[in-house]
This record gives C-alpha cells, structure tokens and sequence, in this order.
C-alpha cells in the first residue's frame, strides 16, 4: 500500500497539500485541470523533488529519505524519454544492465515483457521506427522491468491521436491488472481516468477535492466545480435551486432524470449528433436544460414535452475556497 500523509510543496502561487492512500494492487488516477498539482505529487513520490512536509510511505518502508534509485519507482513520462540508439530490446533491458541482473535473467525478463507489451515483432527496431503505441509500450516495459513496487504514469496517453489512445487504453488497462502493484496515472482526461483506475483522485490547486470509484465520482461529486469538470451539465446554484422548489444548496440534475415526450413544454435550441446518442440543449422555463440520449428525432425550434424527476436531484456542497497556505 502506498500511504502519502500530509505532503505539501510550495512554489510562487501555488501549494500543493494533501494526503492519499493507494491499494496494494490498485491504480488511482490523479485527475485534474493543467496546474492542480498532479505532476508535482507524481515527482514527490518518484524522489525527483522533496516536500517541505509530510511523508511517502510503502508499505511499512518509509520512502521519504531515500534518494529516487532506492525508492522501487517505475516511471513512464508523457514524451517516452526512449533512448533513441538503443533498439527495443535494449531500451528494456538498460535499466536491468545498470543494476547488474545476470545476463540470463536479463534475457527471461525482457522476453517475457515483450510478450506482456505484444512487442516481440519489433524487438531489434528503434525508436524513430515504431508508431507512438508503439513507443508508449516500450517506456512502459522499461518501467517494469526492475519489477517496481510502485508505478508512475504521467500523461501516458496524451502524445496519441485519438483513435490510437482509445486502442491503446484497453491494453493499458489489461496490463495494469497483471502488474498488480500500486500504480498512480497522471491525467486531465475524465473518461481516461475513469478506465483505467479503479480509484479516482479529483485535484484543484493542489488540495484534494474528492476521491472515490468512478461511478461515485460521477454520480455523487461534491460541488458544482467537480460535477462541471467531470462533465455534467443541468447544474443548480443554491438561488436557482430555490427558485425550483428544492433546498437551498447547488444541485446537479442528472439525465435519468429528464424525459422527453411528455410535461412541461421546451423549445430546442442546439442539437449536436454524437454517432451513437444525440444531445440537445432545451429552452424550459427561461433555463437551458441539456438531454442525451438515442435519437429523439427533434431539431432546432421543435418544440417537445420534458417531465423532470426532482426527486433523482443531486445536492451538493457549497464551494469553499481553495487558495492559500
């Protein structure tokens, strides 16, 4: 289990702040807008910087003190960091070589990562010949190699386009599973996060705001801020709350919630066609209401019948500032 108690880091404007605690054989995302911090946490963990508080642990090892090389970290940076002389096989085997592994475990390790990675074909190439999958696996195959006990992903997927990131995403998946180790991602991507981890870290300038599955996420965030970054939409301040008849806090509207058909009437303002669903942007009672779902059939200036179930209504927490020491 990977423990982090207390850690702060404080650069110009911004301190980083928190606590969180990794399963032994689980991967958490660290999810957040650019600057909320989830790099620094990354570098913290990995050794690479010291916080001016708090403390790393693994399991009953304290991590802290030790210089990155005695810390047991794999790290995979977003660019890949290949060493482009060294073919593939090379590049996994650098870091075994370094530490003096015997050649013949050298060799059974490698293999046997090039099966876990589905590079073998491409084995003696190097890095300018492979396609950025490609690359991807190999940095990540280099990670594991000295058999980490954590594992660090920044951004693994963000230098793909995005057909290739959504193929790549499922692999990704499959070898965390295998590795069974405490693994943190670094991404800015909700729908990334939510696939590969089975925990969830939401960050907003440097302090935590919310941790749980990602259907606790998604379906319970906390405050407006969390609900709109993970993509919700019909979202209630505490007066427009009030003005609806519900208590006086913000409130999330979630889509099981809205049917169309039948009830009050709305106007359709936008429609946008998103291959296997359709979502609209209705005009009811002054408000914009957002629907998606399979196609509704209904264009810009239809006119259709919108029940709302008030009693699916999220509440959630006042906004409390994040800003300070």
């Amino acid at each position: 289990m990977l423990k982090l108690v207390g850690l702060r880091k404080t650069y110009p404007g911004f301190t980083l702040s928190l606590s969180l605690t990794v399963g032994s054989a689980q991967t958490l995302a660290l999810l957040g807008p650019s600057g909320s911090g989830k790099t620094t946490l990354l570098r913290l963990v990995a050794g690479l910087e010291a916080p001016e508080a708090g403390q790393v642990w693994l399991g009953e090892t304290h991590l802290t003190p030790l210089p990155p090389e005695a810390r047991g970290v794999g790290l995979v940076f977003q660019d890949y960091a290949l060493f482009p002389h060294l073919s593939v096989y090379e590049n996994i085997a650098f870091g075994l070589r370094e530490a003096r592994w015997e050649a013949h475990r050298v060799r059974a390790r490698v293999a046997e990562l090039l099966e876990l990675t589905h590079l073998g074909p491409h084995a003696q190439k190097r890095p300018h010949q492979l396609s950025g999958g490609e690359r991807q696996r190999v940095a990540l195959a280099r990670a594991l190699a000295p058999r980490p006990r954590v594992l660090l992903l920044d951004e693994p997927l963000g230098a793909l386009d995005l057909k290739l990131r959504w193929e790549l995403l499922w692999e990704l998946r499959a070898i965390l599973r295998q590795v069974q180790v405490p693994t943190l991602v670094v991404t800015h991507d909700h729908a990334e996060a939510f696939a590969l981890a089975e925990q969830v870290a939401l960050l907003r300038e440097g302090r935590l705001v919310q941790q749980g599955t990602p259907e606790a996420l998604y379906r319970k965030p906390k405050t407006l801020w969390a609900a709109a970054f993970l993509g919700q939409r019909n979202l209630f301040s505490s007066q427009e709350s009030l003005e609806l008849g519900l208590p006086a806090r913000p409130h999330l509207l979630p889509q099981e919630a809205i049917g169309l058909g039948e009830g009050e009437e709305a106007q359709v303002r936008e429609r946008i066609f998103k291959g296997p669903t359709v979502a609209l942007e209705l005009l009811w009672r002054g408000r914009r209401l957002f629907w998606e779902g399979p196609e509704p059939g209904l264009y810009p200036g239809d006119r259709v019948g919108v029940r709302l179930d008030w009693s699916k209504a999220v509440g959630l927490e006042e906004e409390v500032a994040l800003s300070g020491a």
